[in-house]
């Protein structure tokens, strides 16, 4: 076939059907005719094949985020306190295939409690598992689609007299009796509370008379099975709040949270402390006391992404990253936040699902001090037993690792590590 030809057959065809034509005549007629005018134009026609659908995409096509310019300190090394090591492999992984995304942990004596991706709270016994409560409406499987119906149980606490007090994403706050299996649902998500609709409560604690309940509200625009869009888009519209028990009201704290994820009361209750994932930092937040409405940073430029804090037997605090920031080495979230407009292309593309198999299975877990200074750390690098850490529960020596996506508890001997 001469280029005339071609052009003739070209002009008639689909753009698809003018790629696969354009690659048959570059890959077969083309070594035997050594034009270049026939190189040009096969050249132009595969270019445009490529070409315009990105074209398309990146001007046609709305992306769902509209992600801010992020200013991140450059990642801390990973070296002293945050050397890497394989530590986390030394845990053991407990009713594996039977527990699906334990986000949070909470023990009353040695009875073990979580919430799990299907909506229910179990209660862990020796080796049995039993359902004590469901929040949300079944049928259940634990899927993207069910997640507003069914509820995802994230934070979990045991209050003074025993009760459960826990957070649900989509259905707000529940106070649950263990025993008799009794659910009182203390806030309902989408109300309004200070004129915006809480849309992905997170994690709580409670106070030692039970009176205050903290919580955060991670944000007003995505609900949780969106985090990732959260992430990316890098938004403030976090917030602390408290619920007063005795008077039914919810009050806010604390705005302008960039992904309010984490949270832990001082040992002087006056104070909590809040994971602000985005900004990989740890946040103070003064409740009570002469301080109170006031906030300052506790820890900054961690070496990943945390999410849940909780207590250790030091007096200091565990906290879990799923997400690191390897310096060296190269860190996506890092990169993209001076790029907003890479991240549109990114979600215009890609699924939340597809990015998640691009995500790094690098779990980590550090110790604070009550000063925040790093103690120590444990790692595994690649997730090969602890994956998708959310959070580190110390209970009788042992570490507990939640996650929030992977089907089993982790339990780490810390007299080992």
């Amino acid at each position: 076939m001469n280029l005339r030809g071609y052009i003739s057959l070209a002009s008639s065809l689909s753009s698809i059907e003018r790629c696969r034509a354009g690659l048959i005549y570059l890959c077969f007629v083309f070594p035997s005719t050594y034009s270049g005018k026939v190189f040009r134009v096969t050249l132009v026609t595969l270019g445009g094949c490529l070409i315009l659908p990105l074209l398309v995409v990146f001007f046609l096509l709305e992306s769902p985020i509209h992600p801010e310019l992020l200013s991140l300190n450059e990642p801390p090394l990973m070296s002293g306190c945050y050397e890497p090591n394989i530590k986390l492999r030394e845990a053991q992984r407990l009713f594996e295939d039977q527990l699906v995304g334990p986000e949070s942990i909470a023990n009353f004596g040695d009875v073990i409690y979580t919430g799990t991706a299907d909506g229910k709270i179990v209660k862990i016994e020796g080796k049995s598992i039993t359902v004590i409560a469901r929040l949300g409406k079944p049928p259940c499987d634990g899927s993207r689609e069910q997640e507003p119906s069914c509820g995802r149980p994230l934070g979990i606490r045991v209050g003074p007299n025993g009760t459960l007090f826990v957070a649900d994403a989509y259905l707000g706050l529940f106070e649950i009796n263990p025993v008799t299996g009794e659910v009182t649902n203390l806030v309902s998500a989408g109300q309004m509370v200070g004129g915006r609709r809480l849309s992905f409560v997170n994690d709580l604690d409670v106070t030692q008379d039970g009176r205050k309940v903290y919580f955060t509200d991670s944000s007003s625009r995505w609900q949780r099975r969106d985090y990732l869009h959260l992430i990316m888009e890098a938004t403030a519209d976090g917030r602390v709040l408290e619920y007063d028990t005795e008077t039914k009201e919810v009050t806010v704290l604390m705005e302008n949270l960039r992904f309010a994820n984490g949270i832990q009361l001082f040992p002087d209750e006056e104070s909590v402390l809040v994971t602000e994932t985005t900004m990989a930092r740890i946040r103070r937040v003064h409740v009570s006391g002469l301080n109170k409405g006031g906030m300052d940073t506790f820890v900054d430029n961690l070496p990943g992404f945390p999410d849940n804090i909780r207590r250790s037997s030091s007096g200091g605090y565990w906290v879990a990253m799923s997400a690191v920031r390897p310096n060296p080495g190269f860190s996506m979230l890092d990169f993209l936040s001076q790029k907003p407009w890479i991240k549109k292309l990114i979600f215009k593309l890609f699924s939340q699902d597809m990015l998640m198999k691009f995500v790094p299975r690098y779990s980590l877990v550090i110790e604070l001090q009550e000063s925040g200074t790093c103690v120590r750390s444990f790692h595994d690098p690649h997730g090969m037993v602890a994956a998708y850490v959310s959070e580190a529960h110390e209970h009788d020596g042992h570490l507990y690792l939640g996650s929030f996506r992977s089907p089993y508890l982790c339990k780490l001997d810390l007299s080992k590590v």
